[in-house]
């Protein structure tokens, strides 16, 4: 695994890090607004957002939907135990330390190359209490505690596509196994016209979850358009009113979707099982151009 290019030369004349990893070609850009702020790409496709002096900004519109269910998973600033499956550049997990500090945190992310270049471009505040282990996101959840987590976030992408091993009831078992009481699974969905995919990922919730709401944009829950959806389930009420507050206050507004409303739009669709899952739908071209 070697460097491509690596044409920074300070802050003033920052530009793109290139480099080969596990997982294809990744490019750490500058954020041209925001001095210290950086989007990570592979393989083209914009993965994740860091902004190193202002770690709690949340530029992706999806990052910020499930920013909002981190902040309402317990008390302001109260620490919490978060697991994440899927690291990219560790946004979400640099969020829960900055929004709750002392709080203890797994990352799961198989891309050891991918690991390795965030952490020496983009380094983590050595305060917060980050663990990051180079595995599969099933496996390295299979080594977590049983009702460890308060906060399980997925946001598993393997050439712009959820892989078929985390999409099935027997993996939100394992999710179901490592929350605590009370706790929040919270889960990054892409889809597109006609929606079968992500019907099928609520009615798979649905079977393991009494208590769900799906967050995304009008025109994504309507089919029009290829986008990502945002799925919370627990086992006690969520906070459906706050949620969806705060998703139509955002720039870019979302509705939420709960209750009979969400299982109306699942349009009978079954669970999924590991032995008839399959890869999320890849996205068009068109959504990266």
């Amino acid at each position: 695994m070697g460097r491509s290019r690596n044409t920074r030369r300070g802050r003033a004349a920052a530009a793109s890090v290139v480099e080969d990893v596990d997982g294809g070609r990744a490019e750490l850009v500058p954020d041209r607004e925001r001095p210290r702020a950086w989007t990570l790409l592979i393989d083209g496709a914009p993965q994740s957002h860091v902004d190193l002096d202002d770690p709690a900004y949340l530029s992706f519109e999806y990052q910020r939907r499930i920013g909002h269910v981190i902040d309402l998973a317990a008390p302001p600033g109260r620490p919490v135990r978060a697991v994440h499956l899927g690291g990219g550049a560790f946004t979400l997990a640099r969020y829960v330390a900055a929004t709750r500090p002392r709080s203890t945190q797994q990352v799961v992310e198989r891309d050891a190359g991918l690991v390795e270049l965030v952490r020496r471009e983009l380094p983590l505040d050595p305060g917060a209490r980050i663990r990051v282990r180079s595995t599969d996101a099933r496996a390295g959840l299979a080594k977590v505690p049983d009702g460890w987590a308060d906060l399980v976030v997925a946001d598993v992408f393997s050439g712009a596509r959820t892989p078929a091993h985390l999409t099935s009831t027997e993996f939100l078992d394992e999710v179901r196994r490592t929350l605590a009481p009370g706790g929040v699974y919270v889960a990054n969905l892409a889809d597109g016209p006609p929606l079968a995919h992500l019907r099928g990922q609520i009615a798979t919730a649905a079977a393991r979850f009494p208590e769900l709401a799906l967050v995304a944009d009008p025109a994504v829950l309507r089919g029009r358009r290829f986008g990502n959806a945002v799925l919370v389930a627990g086992d006690h009420p969520l906070p459906v009113a706050e949620l969806t507050r705060r998703a139509a206050s955002d720039p870019h507004t979302a509705r939420v979707e709960h209750g009979r409303a969400l299982r109306d739009f699942t349009g009978g669709a079954a669970p999924v099982t590991d032995a008839a899952a399959v890869d999320s739908p890849a996205p068009p071209d068109s959504v990266f151009t």
